[in-house]
């Protein structure tokens, strides 16, 4: 089996907001760290500085060109204001360069370009201002009360009976916004680390700045920010555990497009669990409401769903199945999983 040394402080699949690295139990100063199946396994020199690697932790995270492998390129002298920053990463096929700043490693597509630019539709754009990200768990997250959702702390509570099986493993908090289940996450000590994702620069400097505010949070160092886009996950095929959505299935630019990624991503028996709002009942007689949503849809970007076995063929579409629900008004919570061999 091949194997790449990598020396210094950063494992490619662990790099943690603040200045500490990831603290693992560990027996040896040479650990193993193998990826799943055909990948190859990269061997992680640890020194002094080191809390410890865990031993046989799988590495996660992969090229959102090619789904390969990353190799550590370069990494800052010394500990800095983030382990993320001045982290060079590089993919072992096609050798496109990601980096890491002070808040979050870049893992989109079009991450290093200097000149092109790619604008997503508003329901994504509105969400990198700095005003809307800001504004995000100040007053804007609350009101999605008046559409029935509970609250982040019951949706948390929700969720936990669909990842129950999945306890001890990762989770990919995807659409993290500014990282309030996030937090809720890495606070419940029931996983083994918490990938905050977002496209959104600016939510991520939010969820960076609440993580570091966060008095009772001591794993913070379990803690991962990155950058990508939701329809290419920059995650190796089956090396997630769980990957939870909450209130953003209807902001996607193509929800298809993104749970077939969701469920390339999934190990075996992982789970997905997203919120959403859900037009059905009394909407669902409104003349003409079908032609209005495919007109809204395409000017605002923002999906509507007016129908459970939309939601439900959506998952099925995407390859996973036991879809399950619950109602509550507008709100929906759903959970699907990817089937086991």
């Amino acid at each position: 089996m091949p194997m790449t040394v990598v020396p210094g402080r950063f494992t490619p699949a662990i790099l943690s907001i603040g200045s500490r690295l990831p603290s693992f139990k560990y027996t040896a100063r040479r650990v193993a760290v193998f990826v799943p199946r055909s990948a190859a396994s990269i061997s992680v020199e640890t020194n002094s500085s080191v809390d410890s690697v865990v031993e046989k932790e799988k590495d996660i995270l992969a090229c959102p060109i090619c789904y390969n492998s990353l190799a550590l390129i370069s990494k800052p002298n010394g500990l800095v204001g983030s382990a993320a920053s001045g982290t060079q990463l590089q993919c072992n096929t096609c050798k496109k360069s990601y980096s890491g700043n002070e808040t979050h490693l870049d893992l989109a597509v079009a991450s290093g370009s200097n000149q092109y630019t790619e604008p997503m539709p508003l329901s994504t754009e509105i969400f990198r201002t700095p005003l809307v990200s800001f504004l995000y768990e100040r007053g804007w997250r609350q009101n999605f009360i008046w559409g029935g959702f509970p609250g982040p702390e019951k949706e948390f509570e929700m969720a936990k009976d669909y990842l129950k099986p999945v306890f001890g493993g990762n989770i990919i908090d995807a659409s993290c916004g500014s990282g309030m289940f996030s937090r809720l996450f890495a606070r419940s000590e029931l996983f083994s680390r918490v990938v905050a994702l977002d496209y959104s620069e600016n939510m991520l400097k939010q969820c960076y700045d609440f993580l570091n505010q966060e008095e009772n949070l001591t794993n913070k160092e379990k803690v991962v920010l990155v950058r990508a886009d939701i329809a290419r996950l920059p995650f190796l095929s089956g090396s997630v555990d769980a990957v939870h959505a909450g209130a953003a299935l209807h902001c996607w630019p193509s929800p298809s497009s993104a749970v077939a990624e969701i469920s390339r991503v999934l190990r075996p028996g992982g789970v997905f669990v997203a919120t959403t709002f859900i037009y059905d009942g009394p909407f669902s007689f409104i003349p003409f409401l079908k032609n209005l949503r495919q007109e809204l849809m395409r000017y605002s970007g923002s999906h509507i769903f007016l129908s459970e076995r939309e939601l439900e063929d959506l998952c099925k579409a995407g390859g996973l199945v036991g879809f399950t629900r619950v109602r509550n008004g507008l709100f929906i919570m759903l959970s699907a999983t990817k089937p086991s061999r």
